[in-house]
């Protein structure tokens, strides 16, 4: 008779100190856990609902302006500085972890209607409605001067132009800067007068951003609808598409850099391949008004974007409805969003002078985590993707609790989509076969390209 005895050395399971877990040793054969599958079900569910218990994603509210927010930009060297214009001309540096003001710029007498700061993070570039760009000197981030430099601060230059400016943006690598107004202008640091200038048709540019793969690349759009790409190596404009409605504001994808997303005035995002305009990649749908601002994560993978409907929502770059969607009680129209640059936090500027810091996953635990709780989350995701197909866990990971007018609106809105899509079908069922072609949405509001 041969016998097995089980022999396990004490090394193994003893631990070396009593604050130590006990080891626990599992046989992960499925024939022996039946109940395997079920078993993660139920913790898929369980991890799906405690994500929308503890979704607090708000953070606070930084206050101190004295009129609308209308634009802001990042500070390249420092992750927790952020810089905001006003309507009132106000131009404020915030210290995010403490969010209070460091640093005032006074000096505008009109809207501040664009921000963009130098590649090194040195000089911050300001313009507005009184037909002036200014140069101003960022403060050195050290310990003691976010502590105690609470001051003003004085222009470096100012260029004063002859009409007023809408947008302005600096090269990722390079000296020059553009500024988007009744034409797209290019500056350069030293010079009072624009080194070149582009002009496409009668209408004012309303924004404009430059490529962050080829800083000789940038795109703009403007108030005739249209959509431009422009080379400064060349002395004309590359191509421009003419939408049906008009674009807000444009992004280039950080990670993809021939890719751009465009903020438009019918509620959606279009994305964009730049060698190929006549039909865009995927399209964005969710907001119920005119989308005001974008801005992409620096990952790449995701994009945000603040809307008139009073709400903020996040997107996959591919993806062509929103994975969270963010808004307060007092919180109104937003003007301006932006992702942190370590895209940890989102930070949102809207018509109530109020600069708002949500975090970017809207469940994500602040502070420290031990290696346990790390470990915890991480197989609390994997399990949410594993079954997120199943009916019970997408319903709860895809609940979102909306205000009652945006879900009015957004009803009214699905209501008439589906009467269009009834009636393009009822006309071309009674039709000629042949004689109508449906045309996708990724195409249909493009009017034409032009090059």
């Amino acid at each position: 008779m041969k016998v097995k005895v089980i022999s396990r050395s004490t090394d193994e399971f003893t631990r070396e100190r009593s604050q130590d877990l006990q080891r626990v040793f599992r046989n992960f054969d499925p024939n022996l856990r039946t109940q395997e599958k079920a078993v993660e079900y139920v913790r898929a569910i369980n991890a799906a609902k405690l994500d929308r218990m503890f979704a607090k994603p708000f953070i606070g509210a930084m206050d101190g302006h004295l009129d609308a927010v209308s634009c802001m930009a990042k500070n390249p060297n420092h992750l927790k500085g952020i810089f905001s214009g006003s309507m009132d001309g106000d131009i404020r540096l915030w210290d995010i972890a403490n969010r209070r003001t460091v640093c005032q710029f006074p000096g505008h007498q009109g809207a501040v209607r664009g921000l963009t700061s130098s590649s090194d993070g040195r000089i911050l570039i300001s313009c507005g409605t009184d037909c002036t760009v200014r140069l101003w000197n960022i403060p050195i981030p050290t310990l003691n001067s976010y502590e105690t430099s609470n001051n003003s601060s004085e222009p470096l230059a100012v260029y004063v132009w002859k009409n007023a400016f809408w947008a302005v943006d600096h090269q990722w690598d390079g000296n020059l800067f553009a500024t988007a107004g009744a034409q797209l202008n290019i500056w350069d640091h030293n010079r009072s007068q624009p080194v070149s200038s582009f002009e496409w048709g009668t209408d004012s540019v309303i924004s404009v951003r430059f490529n962050p793969g080829e800083p000789n690349v940038l795109a703009t759009s403007a108030s005739d609808r249209s959509i431009t790409l422009y080379d400064l190596r060349m002395s004309s404009p590359v191509r421009k598409i003419i939408m049906q409605t008009k674009t807000n504001s444009i992004c280039w994808n950080p990670r993809e850099p021939m890719n751009f997303t465009a903020a438009n005035e019918d509620c959606n995002c279009y994305s964009y391949d730049s060698r190929r305009l006549d039909e865009a990649k995927c399209v964005h749908r969710d907001h119920v008004s005119a989308v005001m601002d974008i801005d992409f994560s620096p990952s790449g993978r995701e994009f945000v974007t603040g809307s008139y409907d009073r709400t903020i929502r996040i997107f996959p770059y591919n993806g062509g409805h929103s994975r969270e969607i963010y808004h307060t009680k007092r919180m109104q129209r937003v003007f301006c969003v932006r992702f942190s640059c370590d895209a940890s936090y989102v930070i949102s500027g809207s018509d109530d002078t109020n600069l708002r810091l949500w975090k970017a996953k809207a469940s994500e635990q602040l502070g420290v985590l031990l290696p346990r709780e790390k470990r915890k989350h991480e197989y609390q995701e994997a399990v949410k993707n594993r079954y997120k197909h199943l009916p019970e866990v997408k319903r709860i990971v895809r609940h979102r609790h909306l205000p009652k007018p945006i879900f009015k609106a957004a009803a009214l809105r699905h209501t008439i989509v589906d009467a269009e899509r009834k009636k393009a079908e009822r006309r071309k069922a009674h039709s000629a076969p042949g004689s109508i072609s449906t045309v996708p949405l990724r195409r249909r509001r493009i009017i034409k390209e032009v090059e």
